[in-house]
């Protein structure tokens, strides 16, 4: 379903004319907030070479660590579904939340209470100012959907994401499916 209200827990469907942009080329990104002072995302479908393990070494796993977007890259920030366990996190929607105590975190990975389907891990955000956002939206950088997934999508895979949503856009899209990422290169 296509909405055109900007509203936490959205998805940003990056349209297929952002090119050569090497964070949002091909994007969905997971609204986290969305006020009259600006907006904050991550971009849930670029993971990253690294996996958590190789960023904090006292945690015992090897979940992935996804691109959220360019803004701080040097911090880490995550998402999750379980907020019974993780205490001061903040509800994004539909029962995906927005961070929380780290620090228990970090020992509920260890234990084995979180699993890879819980959580998922960002270098970095995506951040607009106020109104940047609904300028984007004016010049068609953006297609907005509901998060029909809510907190089962921290399970999706982020290989063939964008092409999905593109695909159940329908109309044009499609043919975008399977374009070269970089038109250059054809």
């Amino acid at each position: 379903m296509i909405s055109e209200k900007l509203q936490k827990g959205q998805l940003l469907i990056a349209e297929p004319s952002i090119i050569g942009d090497v964070s949002f080329n091909r994007s969905v990104i997971l609204l986290a907030d969305h006020t009259n002072e600006g907006s904050v995302g991550f971009i849930i479908n670029k993971p990253l070479r690294y996996t958590i393990n190789d960023l904090i070494p006292d945690i015992h796993a090897t979940f992935k660590i996804y691109n959220g977007g360019p803004v701080e890259q040097d911090n880490l920030y995550f998402i999750h579904n379980i907020p019974q366990l993780i205490p001061d996190s903040i509800e994004i929607s539909k029962g995906i939340f927005w961070g929380g105590d780290f620090e228990l975190t970090k020992a509920l990975i260890n234990s084995g209470h979180i699993k890879r389907n819980n959580v998922r891990f960002f270098l970095g955000y995506t951040g607009w100012d106020a109104q940047q956002l609904e300028n984007e939206m004016v010049s068609n950088s953006w297609i907005v959907s509901e998060n029909l997934y809510a907190n089962k999508i921290l399970g999706k895979s982020a290989t063939d994401f964008w092409k999905e949503k593109i695909m159940e856009l329908g109309g044009d899209y499609p043919i975008w499916s399977n374009a070269p990422e970089n038109p250059m290169l054809n």
